[in-house]
């Protein structure tokens, strides 16, 4: 089987695709056996670590949040320099979405011809045939879900395009249609995909798309249609899953688990102790098997870049978060999400004893900061004193075009924090005896699934809760906390502006996302304020050149043309 680009080095698998007319290879020297398949599959994974788009994950997703301002030698690129002040037009480099589109063609063709390839090719089997439809359908339905949550309305098409003679320029779909078609496809092919891969290829398990990793996608899209039900339905399968694999780990390990799969868990979840001894004091044990390691038992899908220097590098996090010569990327930390360690002033991170707040924050002197999560193995954190009054810490750094981090797509904790949300949204209205008693069945159900994730990371020698229940009783402020605590957790990871969007999105009104962002725009905020008033100006601008090659799109309105100072006028 051709190997997975992200695992075996296939840089340009696939490329034939931009070398010769595809009509000619696909009719006379292409699609003949099940190598030609596997090679286009390696493809479209060598295409989504490409630098361009893992850069479009981290600025559509993060970027706009509180969560990031500007770091050093951001006048090297002006485009995310206006993306963080929040100016932009539709001439930013980062409203291009090609990349995307290229791999959704990649994934289209191989749909379509591989049947061809099935018939040829007796070795290709059925149930292999079928799996592969499934990890396309779900790669191609994963860039979707990228593009309509940044952009909301987009083309779209489950048709290869071969040829010059094709039309292209097709109108935008409307979100909830594409939505409501990724679900579609996704249930549609989610019992044909793989379960599990031989223990001959566990980075597979994780860096390739399985039915667990199409259980993820399908709670979250669930989740941004208001599907609270299928969303909590789905998060369970996942969470069951992760609970069975370490259930069988045990076994095979006659109770001897490995470090990564000490003990129960937290709370009966199967969550990596950040303890690396029991009763210690030496911290972030978590981090390194999520992200210094990479595929950990936590993991669900993730792109993986080989620890070789022959192998592919993670540049996208290099530039932007920083590398051992250039410790402070072109991104940096806002000071909204906590920096002033020297007062104990930790923001979001409540206190000291959150040892996340260190494995996400390093600092550069004493009142200059980076962002320490992907840009090395480990974040060892000591915290001595009962109350956590001293901390040391041992970090490392990969160096220039070396960061081997993988980029993470879906994560237990992410899951068991959509459930929470979604659990939460289910809570019903009025005051009788028996509302009040199922709407604290579920704020209790919500909270544990909270508690547990904030739980993993407190930096004592004994784990206690710092989350106390009480202070959560209604709707409102169990929703509050459950995104404050995935700002926390999933800090840095591409997912902040799109969580602040799908608020927006389901409260109809951008309160919640202006409040938030605008933390970080101290000496504009009313400025900011006013631009992210309307809906419209979450999303963002179709790319100029878009417009200029497809007459079929009709440009965000809270942009204007793009070309000019319209997006100030019409955000009013």
């Amino acid at each position: 089987m051709c190997a997975i680009g992200a695992i075996c080095g296939f840089s340009s698998c696939g490329d034939f695709l931009e070398i010769e007319p595809q009509n000619e290879i696909i009719h006379e020297n292409f699609w003949n056996e099940k190598a030609d398949v596997d090679g286009i599959v390696a493809g479209c994974y060598s295409k989504l670590q490409s630098e361009g788009i893992i850069k479009r994950m981290m600025v559509w997703g993060e970027f706009r949040s509180d969560n990031v301002v500007a770091g050093q030698n951001i006048s090297d690129d002006i485009h995310l320099d206006n993306v963080l002040k929040a100016n932009i037009d539709a001439s930013n480099v980062y409203t291009t979405w090609d990349e995307f589109y290229n791999v959704i063609n990649r994934c289209n063709t191989v749909i379509q011809f591989a049947p061809q390839v099935a018939e040829k090719d007796l070795s290709f089997t059925e149930s292999e045939l079928r799996a592969t439809i499934a990890e396309m359908t779900a790669l191609r339905s994963l860039c979707y879900f990228y593009l309509i949550r940044t952009f909301r309305d987009v083309p779209y098409s489950t048709t290869a395009f071969l040829s010059d003679d094709q039309v292209m320029d097709l109108p935008a779909t409307k979100f909830d249609a594409v939505l409501d078609s990724l679900i579609q496809d996704l249930e549609r092919v989610r019992p044909d995909a793989v379960k599990k891969y031989p223990e001959t290829q566990p980075l597979y398990q994780t860096g390739r798309i399985t039915q667990d990793a199409i259980h993820a996608m399908l709670c979250e899209m669930y989740l941004w249609k208001k599907d609270y039900q299928n969303c909590i339905r789905y998060a369970d399968l996942v969470i069951d899953a992760k609970k069975k694999e370490k259930e069988e780990n045990d076994k095979k390990a006659n109770g001897a688990s490995s470090a990564q799969n000490r003990g129960t868990g937290i709370d009966g979840f199967p969550l990596i102790s950040s303890s690396y001894r029991e009763g210690g004091n030496s911290f972030g044990q978590a981090y390194y098997y999520i992200f210094g390691q990479g595929n950990s038992s936590e993991s669900i899908f993730e792109l993986t870049f080989m620890d070789d220097d022959n192998m592919p590098s993670n540049g996208a996090v290099n530039a932007f978060y920083g590398n051992v010569e250039k410790p402070i990327g072109y991104a940096a930390p806002s000071p909204s999400v906590g920096q002033d360690v020297s007062n104990k002033i930790y923001a979001i991170f409540n206190n000291q004893f959150d040892v996340r707040y260190y494995e996400n924050i390093a600092s550069e002197g004493s009142s200059t900061f980076r962002i320490q999560k992907m840009t090395g193995r480990m974040a060892d954190v000591i915290i001595s004193g009962t109350t956590g009054s001293e901390v040391s810490m041992m970090v490392s750094i990969y160096g220039k075009d070396k960061n081997k981090s993988n980029w993470m797509f879906y994560r237990l904790t992410d899951i068991m924090l959509l459930k929470a949300e979604a659990i939460t949204q289910t809570m019903l209205t009025g005051d009788d005896e028996a509302t009040i008693e199922a709407n604290n069945a579920k704020l209790r159900e919500a909270f544990t699934l909270v508690n547990a994730v904030n739980k993993r990371s407190v930096g004592q020698p004994t784990l206690k809760d710092t989350l106390v229940y009480s202070n959560y009783s209604s709707k409102t402020q169990m929703t509050d906390l459950v995104y404050q605590e995935r700002q926390r957790e999933l800090m840095f990871e591409g997912k902040r502006w799109f969580d602040l969007v799908r608020r927006s999105m389901r409260e109809g009104n951008t309160d919640y996302l202006t409040r938030e962002t605008i933390k970080k725009h101290s000496s504009n905020s009313s400025v900011v304020q006013n631009k992210l008033a309307k809906m419209d100006a979450i999303f963002w601008p179709y790319n100029i050149d878009e417009l200029k090659v497809n007459k079929n799109l009709i440009q965000n309105p809270a942009f204007g043309s793009g070309e000019d100072d319209s997006y100030t006028n019409t955000a009013k």
